[in-house]
């Protein structure tokens, strides 16, 4: 585990670019008491009450050290503040005692394109996804999307998105619903920040609108990623 550390971040745009579909009412930051999580598979279970039920989780197919879990802060943040350490594959959502719940998550290409300090502008449940025009010049089995592409579970964005803003501005960067557990804990294919659809539910229900997040973009020893 690492400690608090200083370190450097990219500030770059990204190459991703996505739209929500439906609102959601501000909700509190929710602190956990600890033990605050229940074991791995009821905590990656089916969940049969959503717009489109999610499956259970191949929870097989990741490193136990990705299932999201009660740790002592390594960040030094203020409570109800999200961390996402790039190299390490984690996010952190900082609790009131000297905690954190960590999250295994994914990291596109495009993850490594921009970080330092922003707010989570809003969220969206079941969002649509709409992919860039670039992206489109590149594969262009994509136009179909070019103006939206339906939620769904092979949606990219998957069950939940959260937008982050810095200044006020879009930047590009989602932390969003993945269906494909292999991905966690790599860095692979075009993306954001993903985590699995049990964890990204989890994390939305935890955090407002207007929560603090700081993206990480260098190792302990403070080389880029």
């Amino acid at each position: 585990m690492m400690g608090r550390r200083q370190f450097l971040f990219g500030a770059t745009g990204m190459a991703v670019a996505v739209a929500g579909c439906t609102t959601t009412p501000r909700a509190a930051f929710v602190a956990v008491p600890r033990p605050a999580l229940p074991d791995a598979a009821l905590m990656y279970a089916a969940i049969a009450d959503e717009q489109f039920p999610v499956p259970a989780a191949r929870i097989d197919l990741i490193d136990p050290k990705y299932y999201r879990q009660v740790v002592k802060d390594p960040t030094g943040e203020k409570p109800g503040t999200i961390v996402v350490d790039t190299p390490r594959r984690f996010l952190y959502l900082v609790q009131e005692d000297g905690h954190a719940i960590r999250y295994g998550v994914g990291i596109g290409r495009d993850g490594f394109a921009w970080g330092g300090r922003a707010r989570i502008q809003y969220k969206r449940k079941w969002p649509k996804w709409t992919p860039p025009s670039e992206m489109i010049d590149r594969q262009p089995e994509l136009e179909k999307y070019r103006h939206g592409m339906s939620p769904g579970l092979d949606n990219p964005l998957g069950a939940r998105a959260l937008y982050i803003f810095e200044d006020g501005k879009d930047t590009l960067y989602r932390l969003h619903g993945n269906m494909d557990a292999r991905s966690i804990g790599r860095a692979v294919s075009s993306g954001c920040v993903r985590l699995l659809f049990q964890d990204v539910i989890d994390l939305y229900e935890r955090v407002p609108d207007g929560t603090s997040i700081l993206v990480l973009q260098t190792d302990a020893g403070g080389q880029n990623a």
